[in-house]
């Protein structure tokens, strides 16, 4: 009986991971709230600047929230994929440990820790992409970087980036969670949320830059966003994820080059 219990408390919390990937990424997909949907914009990828309705940078609240809610709601959608086998690898090392009972909770405790992380970087990539804006660095209808030449820069940044310190010490950490989730336990569910904040922060200390892409391709570009999201899970979970951060430090630093190259 003890087994069945905990096979459903397993696949109940795999649903609940699914609903939740399964809503935000229909959110992300309709860009609730935004001028134009995800898929508008996908389509008009091209076009990296058009004249916008208002005052480029002339935010009310009311805007500003939705666009914080814009950023958070993709990161939901791009990073539960690659913290899912977390979660469930927290939660199968509290059953063994005699507080199977207590697993739901705790283990929807860690992941509201992990996602309220992505809530702090989303009020700051929320505030550059207004600075940007109002500066005429970023459209304010497409949300991208106007100037070629920028984006260029970002991507070499991005490139350099992969082969950082912070960048491994990050990576090593997010391939490698059972260490953090044995050694650095914490009781109950307040300690499972602080749990789950400390592990965001060490993946928003390996990814923050990779997101940064976005305002190159398009903040709501589906292709950058399921290329980024694809990308961060190949690197976290593939026993060739260290070499695949480095190829793409290479790649990306390249084809910023390249770029700025071909606008000179």
């Amino acid at each position: 009986m003890t087994e069945q219990v905990l096979r459903r408390d397993r696949l109940l919390l795999i649903l609940l991971i699914g609903l939740l990937f399964l809503l935000a990424g229909l959110y992300t997909l309709f860009g609730v709230g935004m001028r134009m949907t995800a898929l508008e914009m996908t389509s008009m990828r091209s076009m990296r600047d058009m004249p916008g309705m208002g005052i480029p940078g002339a935010w009310s609240l009311g805007y500003a929230l939705l666009v914080f809610l814009m950023w958070w709601v993709m990161m939901v959608a791009m990073m539960l994929p690659s913290v899912a086998p977390t979660v469930l690898l927290y939660s199968a090392l509290l059953r063994h440990s005699g507080k199977a009972t207590q697993v739901p909770a705790i283990a929807v405790a860690f992941l509201s820790g992990y996602l309220v992380t992505w809530a702090g970087f989303s009020v700051i990539a929320a505030t550059t992409q207004w600075a940007l804006e109002a500066a005429g660095i970023v459209s304010a209808t497409m949300m991208t970087l106007i100037d070629t030449v920028a984006g260029g820069l970002v991507l070499i940044a991005a490139g350099v980036f992969q082969f950082t310190p912070l960048k491994a010490a990050c990576l090593e950490h997010c391939r490698s969670p059972a260490k953090f989730l044995t050694e650095r336990r914490r009781p109950g569910v307040t300690g499972a949320f602080r749990m789950g904040v400390e592990h965001g922060a060490y993946c928003l200390g390996c990814c923050w830059f990779l997101m940064a892409l976005l305002f190159v391709g398009g903040i709501m570009n589906l292709y950058w966003i399921i290329g980024l999201a694809a990308f961060v899970a190949l690197e976290k979970l593939t026993p060739w994820g260290n070499v695949l951060s480095k190829i793409a430090g290479i790649a990306l630093a390249a084809w910023g080059a390249w770029i700025i190259a071909a606008a000179l």
